[in-house]
């Protein structure tokens, strides 16, 4: 991967990005901690964060969907990690997988919210950020330190994990 073309990170929101108000206890969105995550990480790739939208996942239309696959269309990288909600992360890998987009693309996500201090997302962003350096073109998930294309993926809500959809 040429140094001059960067990883483009498209944030779209999820438990990666949610925040907990002390006086209420509800999570809510504020601003992505991407860059954060990155600068924490001591990440040196040449990367470029997109804000595309700021959601729960639960709450993604199909509208959302295609905002995010006509973003992936015009993006001039070939290497693209979009942060995600985890329970329909695989429903948006469908419809990327679908598109057969020459990049490689990469979903990831979190269980745990940055913020909380005890997230797994650090863990799977630079996996993600591994992940689409090395594979070839196509739409895969990256969760827990592997990675899954996106037609051979599912959550397992009893383990909190993602796994082959074919077990």
């Amino acid at each position: 991967m040429s140094s001059k073309s960067p990883i483009l990170l498209l944030v779209t929101g999820g438990t990666f990005d949610k925040e907990y108000n002390e006086l209420t206890g509800a999570l809510y969105f504020k601003s992505t901690h991407v860059g954060d995550m990155l600068q924490l990480g001591r990440c040196r790739l040449n990367t470029e964060i997109e804000n595309l939208m700021m959601i729960d996942s639960l709450e993604m239309t199909g509208a959302d969907r295609e905002t995010i696959l006509t973003r992936c269309r015009k993006a001039k990288s070939k290497h693209i990690v979009i942060t995600h909600g985890t329970d329909t992360m695989q429903q948006t890998a469908v419809v990327l997988g679908k598109a057969k987009l020459n990049k490689t693309i990469i979903l990831t996500g979190a269980m745990i919210p940055y913020k909380f201090g005890s997230s797994d997302g650090m863990f799977n962003l630079g996996c993600a950020l591994a992940f689409v350096q090395v594979l070839s073109p196509g739409v895969y998930v990256a969760m827990n330190g592997r990675y899954f294309p996106w037609n051979d993926v599912r959550k397992n809500r009893k383990l909190g994990i993602f796994e082959t959809a074919q077990l």
